[in-house]
């Protein structure tokens, strides 16, 4: 536990209360040159010690609070917002998104910072709310492109960064500078920032609340937050300390459950009460499919096996990755005569052996599909055994689950899901839960946030219900500008470049809109390429013409539509060589592209990629 917490201290650690500018007496023993380093981080990090903001030889009275999402409010993922007073900069999140079904190839997208070029050294410090990748998952990519500003999170949250910066690029992790979060009684001053925090429920531990408090306005942003009715240690989390903070207060709140009008589902004492039943009564194997950052579940699991005497397999990159750290950071214990090898799963009686594996989402090349179309090495699966998707659906993932579920299905008589049993609690809250939220804090100003726009929408909707009144409502888009300055609120008008960043490989950013249209045009109607030879000085076809089709006919098939497209190239080189004195390829290559294009539509009311390839001897 030792080990990760000194490798996430970074920069410094330091007490509940921090002032950059205490004596060196309250700085963590260093060499010289480390503490050279670090005074010339505070220089560049922290502008004044004190608590209040009065000072006017720092910010001009036109200084105003400006917000800006760079994203997450109109989709879900791809999380980042920027806070700007004065020219102090601060950031909350930097997560990633994952493909839409019309992005072919695309690996994830991730947030456009071109706002912030030129502006890297007034950037003091990113917040990262929890470890999920739709906050973290950028961060190995743009916090290098940032100039490797200071990160503040929860030990976990910092762990997971660094693991993802080292799988990103071996040794990046190195270049982080660190600011743990030990308590919400901390306060870390940022330029003319004061962050505060507080607790939130969420389905990952070490989630955190963010305050940020600034002469226009105090920010209160829960990141991804729940309410448990009924918690496993019988302590409800209120928020109504949250009222009392210096007004205006600006609450920006997480929506994605807006729509949710069914009262609040079981809580997590009721859930795991229904895992235990299960795995307790299971005849065959217990194959659980979740999500990875579900530690505290693996964790009570874990726990739970070991009292009834079962061995519990990890199956899934992720998931030994995340669980490994959190032993090394305490959260969950070694279980060492618990936890079995996924190769030993074989060894045991199916009756005593638990399998917690990735991809309840339906991922292709995940545990469970892997499982389901017995191409797992050492997992087969049985009509007795038990299969439980203990995890939430991600909006768009509806059809992939639905087909995972069917095939599953097919080959047991024990598949336990949400729509039958409580077996997942959701990280995230509902329409009861927003209005529940927004009467304890009573913001004067309430910005939804982090949902697809029509969920913002209705979230705004609750406000007004709840008495907010709707012209203290705002619904930001990806790139809006709002400002706060005496107490009132303006939306600018000039948005910011918000388009999508997308990641292909070891390609950020190089996939625009005009690839991405080809592959969309590739994977819909396919190829055809067309390959001639031409004499350079009879301007004749020599040879046949080749043919070659991917994804669009079978060319052994369609014998009579090949070798009419044939004599129609051949028509259109004689034409197109008998007006020219030279053989121009381009020329020759574009009429072929757009009249073979047409024939080719007329016949089969498709449009295949046309590529002609001319090689002139």
């Amino acid at each position: 536990m030792d080990k990760i917490r000194k490798s996430l201290e970074g920069v410094y650690s330091h007490s509940s209360k921090i002032n950059p500018h205490s004596e060196k007496k309250n700085l963590p023993e260093t060499s010289k040159n480390k503490r050279r380093d670090f005074a010339s981080f505070r220089r560049r990090n922290f502008n004044h010690s004190k608590s209040s903001f009065s000072q006017k030889e720092i910010f001009s009275p036109k200084d105003s609070l400006r917000i800006i999402p760079l994203g997450g409010n109109e989709e879900v993922g791809r999380n980042m917002t920027l806070f700007e007073y004065g020219k102090d900069i601060i950031i909350l999140d930097m997560g990633l998104q994952f493909p839409e079904e019309d992005m072919p190839g695309i690996d994830y997208i991730i947030p456009n910072v071109s706002y912030l070029e030129g502006k890297e050294k007034n950037i003091r410090g990113v917040i990262l709310s929890h470890g999920h990748l739709d906050h973290i998952g950028a961060a190995p990519l743009l916090l290098k492109k940032l100039g490797n500003p200071p990160i503040i999170g929860r030990d976990l949250t910092l762990a997971l960064v660094k693991k993802k910066m080292e799988d990103y690029d071996k040794n990046s992790s190195q270049s982080l500078q660190t600011i743990r979060v030990k308590s919400i009684q901390d306060k870390i001053k940022l330029g003319g920032f004061e962050i505060n925090f507080f607790d939130v429920e969420h389905s990952i531990m070490d989630a955190v609340g963010v305050i940020i408090k600034t002469p226009h306005g105090t920010i209160i942003h829960p990141g991804d937050w729940t309410m448990d009715k009924n918690p496993l240690n019988g302590e409800i989390l209120t928020y109504t300390h949250l009222a009392k903070l210096l007004e205006p207060k600006i609450l920006m709140l997480e929506s994605l459950g807006a729509i949710d009008v069914r009262h609040s589902a079981s809580g997590e004492k009721e859930m795991f009460a229904n895992l235990e039943k299960l795995i307790v009564e299971a005849k065959g194997k217990i194959i659980i499919g979740t999500f990875s950052s579900q530690i505290k579940r693996i964790g009570h699991i874990l726990e739970f096996a070991e009292k009834i005497g079962k061995k519990v397999a990890l199956d899934g990159y992720s998931m030994k990755m995340n669980i490994e750290i959190a032993k090394e950071l305490g959260y969950i214990k070694a279980h060492k005569e618990t936890i079995i090898s996924v190769s030993q799963v074989n060894e045991f009686p199916a009756n005593r052996v638990i399998v917690i594996c990735t991809g309840a989402q339906g991922e292709g090349n995940a545990v469970l599909s892997r499982i389901i179309t017995d191409n797992h090495r050492f997992i087969k699966i049985q009509k007795n055994d038990t299969i439980i998707f203990s995890s939430s659906v991600i909006p768009g993932n509806e059809r992939t689950i639905q087909r995972l579920k069917d095939n599953l299905y097919r080959k047991c008589d024990n598949v336990i899901h949400n729509d039958i049993m409580d077996v997942h609690t959701s990280g995230h809250c509902n329409a009861f839960d927003i209005k529940d939220i927004l009467r304890q804090i009573k913001p004067d100003f309430f910005l939804p946030v982090y949902a697809n726009h029509y969920m913002l929408k209705e979230s705004a909707r609750l406000g007004k219900e709840v008495g907010i009144p709707e012209k203290n409502i705002f619904v930001l888009d990806n790139g809006s500008q709002i400002e706060f300055k005496d107490k009132k609120a303006t939306l600018l008008k000039e948005k910011i470049d918000t388009s999508y960043v997308m990641v292909d490989g070891l390609g950020v950013g190089d996939i625009g809109q005009v690839v991405l249209r080809d592959r969309q045009v590739l994977s819909e109607d396919g190829m055809f390429m067309i390959t001639i030879i031409i004499d350079s000085k009879s301007k004749e076809i020599i040879g046949n013409i080749q043919v070659t089709s991917r994804g669009f006919i079978y060319v052994k098939e369609n014998f009579d539509l090949v070798n009419e497209t044939k004599k129609r190239v051949q028509k259109i080189v004689k034409e197109t060589t008998s007006q020219k004195t030279s053989l121009e390829k381009k020329f020759i290559e574009n009429s072929i592209r757009d009249k073979v294009g047409q024939f080719l539509f007329q016949k089969t009311q498709r449009r295949p990629m046309v590529l002609p390839v001319i090689i002139e001897v």
